[in-house]
């Protein structure tokens, strides 16, 4: 099936710290589009049960007293949220985040960390449908110019996406769902997989991309830049290596 004929689902998350094995979700959206039903959005605030730093809260506008006055208890929204990634991916269907690698190992992390199953224990045997629009940018614009430009905001720009709210964790899921869909109807080679051979596919290609980065951070990155090769990060969601928020976002 095609994917632009498909239902599909996008998802996102904001959360309290760039690095996805310490950060906790605050907020979290999935946003189903295609198919032969109407669009659907659904989203959580999630008490993290830790201070939000100023930080984060600058960039997605969620405070401690907001999560202390409505957020949800952790567990149970990462179980619900979980089980509907779990039902989507074993029925088959694409699952479309904008850097995949940060909002996964999140989740896998939120799962542990509250002795809750993790997606692969949910998952088992099923190969994952995850869809990655940063990744077939990367893979399909190879030569994109300009610090900053692979984020999601540009990235959107350049597939003629417009959106107002940015960070919210409902806009960057829509956001990388249209991505996906533009890249779909932009370059037609894509049609030519299912959703299992497309991850199987952005597995070799990020892989690539990971090699590629690495070998900058090693011969050609400054200082300033972090040059040194124990800035590059490393880590795993299945099979694709994970990123920092900020190196998209």
């Amino acid at each position: 099936m095609r994917f632009l004929d498909i239902r599909r689902i996008g998802w996102d998350t904001e959360t309290t710290a760039p690095d996805p094995t310490q950060a906790r979700i605050v907020t979290a959206a999935l946003v189903g589009r295609g198919g032969t039903t109407t669009n659907r959005v659904q989203t959580w605030l999630i008490n993290p049960g830790v201070p939000i730093p100023p930080e984060t809260t600058e960039v997605h506008g969620i405070t401690d007293a907001m999560v202390q006055a409505d957020g949800q208890d952790p567990a149970e929204a990462l179980h619900e949220i979980a089980s509907i990634l779990s039902r989507t991916i074993q029925a088959g269907l694409p699952v479309v985040a904008f850097n995949t690698a940060y909002d996964w190992t999140v989740l896998n992390t939120e799962l542990a960390r509250h002795d809750l199953p993790t997606m692969d224990d949910r998952l088992g045997d099923t190969v994952p449908t995850l869809v990655d629009p940063h990744v077939i940018d990367k893979q399909v614009d190879r030569y994109v110019k300009g610090t900053g430009m692979r984020k999601l905001k540009p990235t959107a720009e350049r597939y003629g996406v417009e959106l107002t709210d940015w960070h919210t964790a409902e806009a960057d899921a829509l956001a990388a769902l249209l991505i996906a869909e533009a890249q779909f109807d932009r370059y037609p080679v894509l049609a030519g997989y299912d959703p299992q051979q497309l991850f199987a596919a952005q597995r070799a290609w990020r892989a690539e991309q990971q090699a590629g980065l690495q070998k900058w951070f090693r011969t050609k990155a400054t200082p300033e830049q972090g040059g040194a090769p124990d800035k590059v990060i490393d880590g795993s969601w299945p099979l694709i290596i994970p990123a920092q928020r900020g190196e998209s976002q």
